[in-house]
């Protein structure tokens, strides 16, 4: 065999090899979710943690791609649901807000433009993303935004404190929505709002199809494109398709608690607002 053939043997077999270890490693990602999703949802999976552990770590690898992923995943429709829920709060102008899973900041911001004497905490469990955040925060003109990498679980705030709580496209990602829902009822005053955004599936069968279609097919594609990490957009659609109907999760709303639970379904049902307060 000449030297040349024998290069190119070796590079074919290399190549096989590596593509060999692609395939495996995508089974892999794949399996992995499988089973938690079947740990999650068929047996019920309590953790101490609460959150599972990749969760957090798959946020702090995509941190720096969160923004523009969800400008363009959302079709920008995420400035418009973010913005609906700022409408919805009752505040006077000068309340204590805590914001669950601020993410890179947006809804603190979003909240600080309509009520720029409010003061907002904010908390994360992915240092990554609060380091985004804090660089928005520093760049605005508002003073009275607050950070800090937190349990939502054991928040380091004292009872009765808050009189709006926000989370925004977090609490899918929670094993124990229930729990959380007490925890941040425990939190607010008298009468304080809370507000969740989230993605949700739409009810006309129809445009679910069509939103599974994308969002199993092209979401994965475009997301692996832009943030490198196939396994968040391999997670991310199950995520939704495992979050409880709205009917369902206002029910839980109820039972920690809160009061006037009501739920907009906006974008055709992909995403819906909750609401409900506190009791007096």
């Amino acid at each position: 065999m000449s030297h040349a053939m024998s290069v190119k043997h070796n590079y074919l077999k290399t190549n096989n090899i590596n593509n060999g270890e692609d395939i495996f490693r995508k089974f892999l990602n794949h399996l992995v979710i499988n089973i938690i999703f079947i740990l999650m949802h068929d047996l019920r999976l309590s953790m101490d943690k609460h959150e599972l552990p990749f969760i957090q770590d798959m946020f702090e690898s995509i941190a720096h791609r969160y923004d523009l992923l969800n400008r363009t995943l959302s079709l920008k429709q995420d400035i418009m649901w973010r913005n609906k829920l700022v409408q919805t709060l009752d505040l006077s102008g000068n309340e204590n807000i805590l914001d669950v899973a601020s993410g890179t900041g947006d809804v603190a911001l979003s909240i600080c433009q309509q009520y720029p004497s409010v003061h907002i905490h904010c908390i994360d469990f992915s240092f990554n993303m609060l380091r985004l955040a804090n660089q928005k925060i520093k760049a605005s003109p508002h003073t009275l935004i607050n950070t800090a990498c937190a349990d939502a679980f054991d928040l380091p705030y004292p009872s009765e404190y808050f009189h709006a709580a926000t989370m925004a496209f977090g609490i899918r990602n929670v094993v124990n929505k229930q729990k959380l829902l007490r925890t941040l009822y425990h939190h607010l005053v008298p009468g304080g709002q809370l507000l969740i955004l989230e993605l949700t599936l739409p009810e006309i069968i129809v445009l679910q199809n069509l939103y599974l279609l994308y969002f199993k097919k092209l979401l994965p594609m475009i997301g692996r494109m832009i943030s490198k990490n196939s396994f968040a957009y391999d997670y991310l659609p199950n995520s939704v398709i495992s979050f409880p109907p709205s009917l369902d999760f206002s029910k839980m709303m109820k039972a920690s608690g809160f009061k006037g639970v009501k739920w907009l379904p906006m974008t055709g049902g992909i995403c819906t607002l909750f609401v409900g307060s506190r009791a007096d």
